[in-house]
């Protein structure tokens, strides 16, 4: 299975009475009962909203582009709705991966300047692992030991 996350922007039509809105309203909340039990929709969000916007973030969950894209239609808002989908792959050091031992060994902090230590992340990293690189003076971040280093010394 795949992970999407779809930007949904609803634009309700002029002359859309406020009983029409809540019907629409009702029946959404319905069929997004429906696909979360069904394993389709695994999160929903409200992103910070403009005046007059009416927008929500959702995490789905489908097999393909093809099955999101009827699990989207079977959505009575998508009448009234814009989506934008960005299919999601997993990230190396995701700590919901359930491999976070691996990420907190793989991954080590930036001090504040060249040389500085980190005694505060030492429980998580082994003796000596956290030093700033050369160049990256004054810049916080994560670099990984794993593979090259980047020559501002930011990485990810």
């Amino acid at each position: 299975m795949m992970e999407f996350l779809v930007d949904m922007v609803t634009s309700v039509p002029d002359g859309t009475t406020d009983a029409e809105v809540d019907a629409m309203r009702i029946r959404e909340a319905a069929r997004s009962r429906d696909l979360a039990a069904q394993g389709h929709l695994l999160r929903l969000w409200r992103p910070p909203l403009h005046a007059g916007e009416w927008r929500t973030w959702g995490l789905f969950q489908a097999a393909d582009a093809t099955e999101l894209e009827s699990v989207l239609s079977s959505m009575p808002l998508r009448a009234w709705r814009h989506d934008t989908v960005t299919p999601l792959t997993a990230h190396p050091s995701d700590p919901g991966s359930g491999d976070v031992a691996y990420t907190r060994r793989a991954m080590r902090p930036l001090g504040a300047a060249v040389g500085d230590r980190c005694p505060a992340a030492a429980p998580l990293l082994r003796p000596g692992a956290c030093r700033v690189e050369p160049g990256a003076a004054g810049q916080r971040g994560w670099i990984s030991p794993i593979g090259p280093k980047p020559s501002c010394g930011v990485s990810m």
